[in-house]
């Protein structure tokens, strides 16, 4: 400013000959700042938009490739700047197929070093895509990322990938014993002692691999005592199962699903209500039948479950123990074992019958008309004489 000043002032004495005092080069000083203050609040005010935010300069910068911390992640946008250097590394029209496959395995090893084993795994597959001729490199290609597949454990996966890199360079000790722990991993431990010989053929005093035949060795004799347990427990079963059957068929017990089948099967004997799920008819030590029964009170609409009713348990035996407690329903206790009249539903519904409380369950079973439905015998209690008993023998 000052030197302007200077200048207008010279043009001045140049030009008139006049001689400028002190408070009048203030003065004009003063006006020249108000005029440019002026003219530079007139100018058209524009944001400059071409540079990097304050708040974000760090985070562009490392979009530069020269200062990235990271590998960008697979569908991430990429810079102009990097997408010119990928196209230069992985453009098909730049690189032969081991060109490509060489670069795609330095990526990968470049994550795996930094445990990004999924990037790994995904670099490794882009150069085992380009299916180059070089069976050395398509066979690291494979074992590395059976490698990474490790890492995550994804033991099939990796014992697959070991499978294939043997097939193209052989011997490979890396792949197979990584091979054989596979193996081991997912509990194959004959295919484990097995590649463990192969791998003791090149290296025979290798301790970790003869650790490891030891090892499947011994859990292959576990597995093997546990499946003659197992099948020997299966085959006990089968044979209680068919004694059971053998005794309700025996009893002369009808089945609603029985009828009009050639053999009684498990699953026609599984209860139907959750109550009784767990409860399925069984043999007792005696080969006695213990069966799941329902009893139902059809004034209260209530319902009893009991699970465990003996065949030799008379029904009056029974009731007298369930009314020993009264349910929480009955408040008067109105029902009591010598007031009260037990009935049974023939198949159809079109009928009951009453039960004799002193007969016992498996003599009642037994009876031709009584059909039990779902492996469940269920009965109906009324007190005898009420009007509710009244009503309920008019629906028949």
């Amino acid at each position: 400013m000052w030197v302007l000043l200077e200048y207008l002032m010279t043009e001045q004495t140049d030009n008139k000959s006049k001689v400028w005092g002190e408070n009048e080069r203030l003065e004009l000083a003063a006006q020249l700042d108000a005029q440019l203050d002026e003219y530079i609040n007139s100018l058209e005010k524009k944001q400059y938009t071409e540079g990097w935010p304050e708040d974000r300069w760090q985070e562009e910068m490392e979009k530069h490739p020269f200062f990235m911390k990271k590998s960008p992640e697979p569908g991430e946008e990429l810079s102009p700047l990097m997408q010119g250097l990928q196209q230069l590394k992985y453009d098909e029209n730049e690189n032969t197929p081991e060109e490509l496959a060489n670069n795609y395995k330095e990526d990968g090893n470049y994550n795996y070093k930094y445990k990004n084993y999924r990037l790994a795994i995904f670099s490794y597959t882009e150069g085992i895509k380009t299916k180059c001729k070089d069976n050395e490199l398509m066979a690291q290609l494979y074992n590395n990322r059976a490698a990474a597949h490790f890492m995550l454990q994804n033991y099939r996966s990796s014992l697959n990938d070991c499978k294939t890199a043997l097939k193209l360079k052989n011997p490979y000790n890396k792949a197979l014993s990584r091979a054989a722990l596979c193996a081991f991993k997912i509990k194959r431990y004959m295919e484990c002692i097995e590649l463990c010989d192969q791998y003791l053929e090149q290296c025979p005093a290798d301790k970790e691999i003869l650790n490891l035949r030891s090892q499947a060795t011994t859990e292959k004799k576990r597995l093997e005592r546990d499946s003659r347990r197992r099948q020997a427990l299966e085959k006990k079963q089968e044979l209680e199962e068919e004694r059971l059957i053998q005794t309700i068929q025996s009893r002369g017990i009808n089945l609603e699903q029985y009828k009009g089948k050639k053999t009684l099967e498990l699953k026609d004997l599984e209860p139907q209500v959750p109550q009784l799920a767990q409860s399925r008819v069984h043999l007792d030590n005696d080969n006695r039948l213990v069966w799941p029964v329902i009893m139902l009170y059809p004034e209260t609409r209530q319902a009893e479950f009991i699970q465990k009713f003996h065949e030799d348990t008379t029904l009056l035996e029974q009731l007298e123990v369930i009314f020993e407690d009264p349910p929480e329903w009955d408040e008067g206790r109105r029902y009591q074992p010598n007031n009260v009249n037990v009935y049974f539903e023939t198949e159809d519904k079109s009928q009951v019958h009453k039960v004799d409380t002193r007969q016992r369950l498996g003599e009642i079973l037994s009876n031709p008309r009584y059909v039990i439905k779902a492996g469940t015998p269920s009965f109906m209690i009324l007190i005898a004489s009420s009007e509710a008993e009244k009503r309920f023998l008019a629906n028949y």
